[in-house]
């Protein structure tokens, strides 16, 4: 009886979350919130919002981490603009450090409901990568994570969400995803500095970048080969 009411009070909970997030999805659907997340919004209105940084910084960082963290727990297009914000009206060191922790709570949650919201829809819609990420988790632990959080060329919300299907521990998923992402969050902050002077999100990257990303996105597991195939050798030689 008791393990009964503890279950509907868990599924009750559940559904109360999953009912949340739904409105805020048809929110931003029905009032066309969307047009608050694009490149020439943000640019329109970047003296506006220095403006208010100016007169009351905190509670502008607070808001703007707030719409951050929502945006991207909930999957919701915006997330590169609000970088791109970011580093526009707090600069370099500022922003990225804002931006860093607000995408990775953000991320975080976004693993949080998939794992034990949308575990079927997430299945249903993505299961055919899954498979593929639990071997590379099974084989490269945390470095897995790692890895696809420094290439730009996989989607970070596919990510959250089939993590969430992963037996990945969240506190590890944040840590590493606050690491992994940090790289492209400079990128996109330091590219909000120059606003004015990109015409779209896709400018951001060029095709030299990219490579340098997809390096990047190597090298820890590069690095991890190496040091077993050390460790290894250097097992034989004291065997020996």
């Amino acid at each position: 009886m008791v393990e009964s009411k503890k279950n509907n009070a868990k599924l009750l909970q559940r559904v109360i979350i999953l009912v949340a997030l739904v409105a805020l999805a048809v929110a931003f659907k029905v009032f066309d919130l969307g047009q608050y997340f694009t490149l020439s919004y943000i640019k329109a209105s970047q003296a506006s919002f220095a403006e208010m940084y100016a007169k009351n910084s905190v509670s502008v960082i607070a808001v703007y981490m707030l719409i951050y963290i929502v945006v991207t727990a909930l999957s919701l297009p915006g997330a590169a603009v609000m970088t791109l914000l970011g580093g526009a009206m707090f600069g370099l060191v500022s922003g990225t450090v804002i931006v860093s922790f607000a995408s990775t709570i953000g991320a975080t949650l976004a693993c949080f409901v998939s794992r034990f919201l949308l575990r079927d829809w997430v299945q249903g819609k993505f299961g055919n990568k899954l498979t593929k990420m639990n071997d590379g988790i099974e084989k490269e632990g945390a470095f897995y994570l790692f890895t696809l959080r420094l290439i730009p060329a996989f989607p970070f919300f596919v990510i959250n969400l089939l993590m969430g299907l992963t037996k990945m521990p969240l506190l590890t998923y944040y840590w590493v995803s606050q690491v992994g992402m940090l790289a492209g969050t400079i990128v996109y902050v330091n590219a909000g500095k120059e606003l004015a002077k990109i015409e779209s999100p896709a400018g951001i990257l060029s095709p030299g970048l990219i490579f340098s990303f997809v390096l990047l996105g190597l090298f820890p597991l590069i690095i991890k080969k190496v040091m077993a195939a050390y460790g290894g050798r250097k097992d034989a030689v004291d065997a020996d």
